[in-house]
């Protein structure tokens, strides 16, 4: 059984939206820590926004983490049937067919940002496990990973320091969640 891994960025706040050049200025020494992270991976399992985003820059980037990014299957939360860059959609049954994707066998399914689809993911306890990079900057707008009435339990796995300020926290779900459901 494939498992699901979730890396995010955020801010104190919860914010992992990019309303703003909020990273700018932090230098975490992460190279080590996403490299292998990729490298453990088997797949990206990504949400159509940021399927978008990374289509428009890995495919002419350079070097062994680029090549490992270009090479792996994705996977992305839409219905589009014009995904180029070694992608699938995942149709309109995004449950549905992560619950079948996480039945295969095979490696982990890495989920590089993507925070709607995410949040649904999460909503449906299907997070084996949540990584955040924890800037500290609090930007008091933005959309938030978690809703007001959202519950989660999590138990702490690791946590680093990686340098200015920034801590990486590594959990686990412990139970099913109880989230508040998306609107859109």
């Amino acid at each position: 059984m494939r498992r699901v891994i979730v890396t995010e960025f955020l801010t104190l706040d919860g914010v992992y939206e990019e309303i703003s050049p909020w990273r700018a200025g932090f230098t975490p020494d992460d190279g080590p820590f996403k490299r292998d992270e990729l490298f453990g991976s088997e797949a990206l399992l990504l949400g159509r926004v940021t399927y978008d985003g990374f289509a428009a820059y890995w495919p002419t980037a350079t070097g062994a983490f680029a090549e490992r990014m270009n090479s792996l299957p994705k996977y992305v939360a839409t219905t589009r049937s014009d995904l180029e860059w070694n992608a699938t959609p995942l149709g309109a049954d995004v449950i549905g067919a992560v619950h079948g994707l996480k039945r295969q066998e095979g490696g982990t399914l890495l989920v590089y940002g993507s925070g709607t689809l995410v949040q649904t993911l999460l909503r449906h306890g299907l997070v084996d496990e949540l990584r955040v990079m924890v800037f500290p900057m609090v930007l008091g707008r933005g959309r938030r990973l978690f809703a007001e009435g959202d519950t989660l339990q999590l138990t702490l796995k690791d946590s680093r320091d990686l340098g200015s300020g920034v801590l990486l926290l590594i959990y686990t779900p412990d139970a099913a969640p109880h989230l508040v459901p998306l609107l859109d």
